[in-house]
């Protein structure tokens, strides 16, 4: 007896075929355009067919103690609400004066209001009789990764520097006014409120922890 044909497109197992120049979607568990912008620059110079898209699902609340369980709380919701491989991204200013506050509270350091020029604005009076040597910090960025069938792994991305007396720059969000990174040429350092987009995201803790990010990535 013969078998009947098999319809186009289908496998043998009834499954859709996925052309090599098919796209996917990851979500990114923010809803911050800035970092959605720098994610989508960051993914697409790894992997082309990967779209990421932002997350429209309600907001976790983020009671862990680190950036990896933050991280981990934000990427599972999203996967579960999306039912999409999720990434987030947990990140924030570590002072070591102030024994790496504000931490895991940088987003709120001023209140729950979440306001970036408040935040700044104390971070700098509590550092104002700092003198420049101790006045050392890192940005510390840990990214997620969830998949909907719960598999989970995080990475983690430091950049050390300094912070600045005063604010300087129109570029960057959050802290980047104030921070200079380590590495610049005397005479010439600058905040990465005055870096471009370009340069921030070939150095920062962000692209710094997609590196690591990378090979899960190309595994997905």
């Amino acid at each position: 007896m013969r078998r009947p044909p098999r319809r186009a497109g289908r496998s043998p197992r009834g499954a859709c075929r996925v052309s090599s120049g098919a796209r996917r979607r990851i979500v990114l568990a923010t809803h911050n355009p800035h970092k959605v912008a720098e994610f989508q620059a960051l993914v697409a110079s790894v992997r082309s067919d990967l779209d990421v898209v932002p997350y429209d699902g309600p907001e976790p609340v983020e009671d862990g103690v680190t950036f990896a369980q933050n991280a981990l709380i934000k990427a599972r919701a999203a996967a579960a609400h999306t039912r999409l491989p999720a990434l987030a991204d947990d990140s924030g200013i570590c002072v070591d004066v102030l024994g790496g506050a504000p931490g895991v509270f940088s987003a709120y350091w001023a209140g729950h209001a979440k306001d970036a020029g408040a935040n700044l604005e104390l971070l700098l009076d509590q550092l104002s009789d700092v003198a420049d040597p101790h006045r050392t910090a890192q940005f510390v960025s840990t990214i997620a990764l969830v998949t909907p069938g719960g598999g989970a792994e995080t990475v983690e991305g430091r950049w050390p520097g300094r912070l600045a007396r005063a604010a300087s720059g129109a570029g960057g969000f959050g802290y980047d006014p104030v921070f200079i990174p380590d590495g610049q040429e005397e005479g010439a350092q600058r905040t990465v409120g005055e870096w471009s987009a370009e340069e921030k995201n070939a150095h920062s803790h962000r692209a710094r922890a997609f590196a690591a990010l990378q090979p899960l990535l190309e595994r997905l």
